[in-house]
């Protein structure tokens, strides 16, 4: 997979489909990295004629890692943000959608179809409100409009989230570990097979494993605070897609986030949980490419 300098990082990213293609952009979730993306979905996605990227993000996967910034203490960053105070981070969500951005300029895309899952989806809207003339349409999955007002995430949800990491030499207890946490967030309409889950983490684990990494991407997502004042101003088409069983970002946030978007459409999945299981990526990769041929004929009658 290459490796770029973009936004005064290293990004790592690959590709599918054909390079003068219209761009779909995929921008991953929290201490995920881009090979979350699964294979299957991204192929069915330039099989509809788009050049699909996905990349990691920063602190995670092989993209640049904020060594310098040291750990952060999340604990204390929750605490901060449930009081309704100002929180400090190394970087903010707009800092890595300047990075999606960077990673645009850097394989000469002018506009892309911005998709973003959870936290991805966050800085998916972040692109959308903050670089319209480089969006073409929004897709926001299982996220957020960061209003605080939103029902918080199911007990067993957050704490699987929250639960502390094994070491880096203890590959079993991180396999396990990240089994867990899909167990319990995933999708009970659609349940991944455990070999099929197993396998996916433990090449996701080989390939990289950095839960600090993970601690500072949760603490931007935090000091970022609402983006429903942003959510306002975007003109891009929105589909935001939402998973009615979803215990981590229950489905009142894709609500909100569409009712926040001018125009947006928004798509409840039944069955659906805050993965992206084997059994949804026809149901996924289907709607995003129908929601971006939409967008790319409107822009094309607009510009006659």
């Amino acid at each position: 997979m290459p490796i770029v300098s973009a936004n005064g990082i290293e990004i790592a990213y690959d590709e599918f489909g054909g390079a003068r293609a219209p761009a779909i952009l995929l921008i991953m979730g929290l201490g995920t990295q881009m090979i979350a993306w699964p294979e299957p979905f991204c192929d069915r996605l330039a099989a509809r004629g788009f050049r699909v990227v996905r990349f990691d993000n920063r602190d995670i996967g092989l993209s640049t890692k904020f060594e310098s910034a040291g750990p952060v203490d999340v604990g204390a960053a929750f605490m901060q943000a449930m009081a309704r105070r100002p929180v400090s981070s190394p970087y903010k969500l707009d800092d890595m959608a300047a990075d999606a951005v960077g990673l645009m300029d850097v394989l000469g895309i002018q506009r892309a179809h911005v998709v973003g899952a959870s936290m991805g989806g966050m800085i998916a809207q972040v692109v959308a409100g903050r670089y319209p003339d480089r969006t073409q349409s929004l897709v926001s999955i299982m996220s957020s409009s960061g209003n605080p007002d939103l029902p918080p995430a199911k007990p067993d949800a957050i704490g699987a989230l929250l639960a502390p990491r094994p070491g880096a030499d203890e590959r079993e207890k991180i396999i396990a570990h990240g089994m867990n946490v899909y167990r319990i967030i995933g999708s009970p309409g659609f349940p991944t097979p455990e070999d099929e889950l197993r396998a996916k983490i433990e090449r996701s684990t080989d390939r990289s494993y950095y839960p600090v990494g993970v601690g500072r991407q949760l603490v931007a997502v935090l000091a970022s605070g609402s983006r429903v004042d942003l959510l306002k101003t975007i003109q891009a088409p929105t589909l935001v897609l939402h998973g009615a069983d979803d215990p981590l970002v229950p489905v009142e946030a894709g609500k909100d986030t569409a009712k926040h978007v001018p125009g947006a459409r928004l798509q409840i999945v039944p069955g659906m949980g805050h993965d992206l299981a084997p059994g949804l990526v026809p149901i996924l990769a289907d709607a995003i490419a129908e929601h971006c041929l939409a967008a790319d004929t409107s822009s094309r009658a607009a510009a006659m």
